[in-house]
């Protein structure tokens, strides 16, 4: 079993730059870590390969991965948790394009800066079973660690795309998918819509709420009401509210 030691391997700078967002955009690539999100990639033939520090016991699941093994100091070079469990899955950023896929249900996020809040919604969307989350403008890195941790997998499951806003919503008019925002202006109570086939929801930015000129495109806005001395809904709850109410079985 060859191993490798050093830090200044070509291999571990290489990885070592999929923890910056620069460095997962230059190479569309990024650096997923632990156990789960390491499975999840392997079962969804999305890891490119996979790195794994010495003397930890492989499940079978491995077998045919491209494994590397490194030590556990390279391992908590490239650790992004403070407990790491000494393994990692590189994998390709999807290359997924609004425009060529089969779409119905798609969550579209504006300016959303909580990697949480991210993570939470793409996997919100995977449970729903959205076909799609595209990221606007203004949005935080996907591929950041929180993100990855938040979704706990739901990347390797349905596209990610970053793409403008103004231009998915014209693409989604033009495949005929109503699309939904969200606001307290010239907008209903959600419940007052039924499910929908198809459709397109956008969450808005965790103060600002959604940008001006992406409510001006949409074809209907809705609310979720406060019940109680709430200011508001966490961002994340509001979209798992929202999907479930409009996803059609």
């Amino acid at each position: 079993m060859y191993v490798i030691q050093s830090l200044q391997n070509t291999k571990v700078k290489e990885w070592k730059k999929l923890t910056t967002k620069k460095g997962r955009d230059k190479t569309g690539m990024f650096i997923a870590e632990g156990w789960h999100l390491t499975e999840e990639a392997v079962k969804a033939e999305a890891a490119v390969e996979v790195i794994v520090k010495e003397g930890v016991a492989l499940p079978s699941y491995l077998d045919s991965a491209d494994i590397h093994f490194v030590t556990e100091e390279i391992a908590l070079a490239l650790a992004e948790t403070e407990h790491t469990q000494g393994v990692f899955a590189v994998c390709k950023q999807s290359e997924a394009d609004v425009e060529n896929l089969d779409l119905s249900n798609i969550l579209l996020l504006d300016a959303i800066q909580d990697p949480g809040n991210i993570g939470t919604m793409i996997r919100t969307a995977d449970a729903v079973g959205m076909d799609a989350v595209i990221l606007g403008k203004g949005t935080a890195d996907p591929y950041n660690a929180k993100v990855l941790r938040s979704a706990q997998g739901s990347h390797y499951h349905l596209p990610i795309i970053k793409q403008d806003l103004l231009s998915a919503i014209e693409t989604c008019k033009r495949k005929g998918i109503p699309v939904y925002g969200t606001s307290l202006q010239n907008a209903e109570p959600y419940s007052k819509t039924s499910s929908q086939k198809k459709f397109a929801l956008i969450m808005g930015n965790e103060g600002a709420g959604m940008d001006e000129d992406l409510l001006n495109q949409t074809d209907h806005n809705l609310y979720i009401p406060i019940y109680g001395k709430s200011e508001s809904l966490n961002v994340a709850i509001a979209a798992g509210i929202l999907l479930y109410h409009l996803k059609s079985e």
